[in-house]
């Protein structure tokens, strides 16, 4: 049975913008594809101005396009936004893994740990759906060892425009063994307070994007806007 304390926390416009940013940023919903206010309402039993909220959320991170008398659709990349939004998270990022680096504790390390322990398991099983949202996780954990967990949105806001770039990336077998490696880089240097180590190596995390980019950019030209 639901909790009803945390059911009164969330709103239908939570629910509805959760499933759809699930759906958007799994590449369960491609660039291009429709989607109906009428029809979503009519699936969670919900009239359109909750619906209405959560469209207006997903415009706003650049997930979908509105267009007045016209079908709303899941939008494309956009090279130009994604550039700016890394910026934006390179920045945050560097900073949080910066105070992590003398704020983390026994108990963030052992979470860090443990994640690692999960992600190679996922890595073990080609777990793509399983090993992006551990990845997702993995920084929000960084955060909360930085003592700066309300960074995370931040950090959400601007990695939602990179996601679906990032998941058709893992569908490489050694996307996730890099990835896993970098984390596991992450938390060794963290565990022996090397800043400068640890910043090198959140930047090289962060920068493999550049290739994930250049080459999706190549081979789904026509999932990009710009």
């Amino acid at each position: 049975m639901q909790n009803p304390t945390i059911a009164e926390r969330r709103t239908s416009a939570d629910e509805v913008f959760d499933f759809l940013h699930g759906q958007i940023s799994a590449l369960k919903l491609m660039p291009g594809t429709r989607i109906s206010e009428v029809e979503i309402a009519k699936r969670f039993d919900m009239s359109r101005q909750p619906v209405r909220e959560a469209f207006i959320r997903l415009a706003n991170q650049n997930l979908i396009q509105i267009r007045p008398q016209k079908a709303t659709i899941v939008r494309g990349f956009s090279y130009e936004a994604i550039q700016r939004s890394r910026f934006i998270r390179l920045a945050v990022e560097c900073e949080i893994i910066r105070r992590a680096c003398a704020e983390a504790d026994d108990a963030d390390l052992k979470r860090l740990r443990r994640s690692l322990e999960q992600q190679a398991d996922a890595v073990a099983r080609n777990d793509i759906e399983r090993f992006h949202a551990l990845d997702y996780e993995f920084h929000k954990t960084l955060c909360a060892a930085a003592r700066c967990a309300f960074a995370f949105k931040t950090i959400t806001e601007n990695k939602a425009m990179v996601d679906r770039l990032c998941l058709l990336s893992l569908t490489q077998a050694t996307e996730m063994d890099k990835l896993l490696a970098d984390h596991r880089e992450i938390v060794d240097h963290l565990q022996a307070r090397d800043e400068d180590g640890v910043v090198t190596a959140i930047r090289m995390h962060l920068s493999r994007l550049d290739d994930v980019i250049t080459s999706i950019r190549k081979s789904h030209a026509t999932y990009f806007e710009d």
